[in-house]
């Protein structure tokens, strides 16, 4: 009788390796977020503002121009609504 992973074209081996990495990544990536978290703690421990260090880190990963657009509209905003 045939496997039934063979009636459907599917290499079982080959299937499992794929989900048993991811699942290695998906615990990687908490390690990583707990790691991110401690290091916050520890920031803010010091006396920096960690709400502000995350924006910090988002404005990096953006380009200068993105940046300058989003600021200009930011202060248009406020403008308008009385907060500038």
């Amino acid at each position: 009788m045939k496997d039934s992973s063979d009636s459907y074209g599917i290499a079982a081996d080959e299937l499992l390796q794929f989900i048993e990495r991811f699942e290695q990544l998906e615990s990687e990536k908490k390690d990583i977020a707990e790691q991110q978290k401690e290091l916050m703690a520890e920031a803010k421990g010091r006396g920096y503002d960690t709400k502000v260090m995350k924006k910090i880190v988002a404005l990096r990963k953006q380009k200068p121009d993105d940046i300058a657009e989003e600021e200009a509209v930011l202060e248009m905003y406020k403008s308008a609504l009385g907060m500038a």
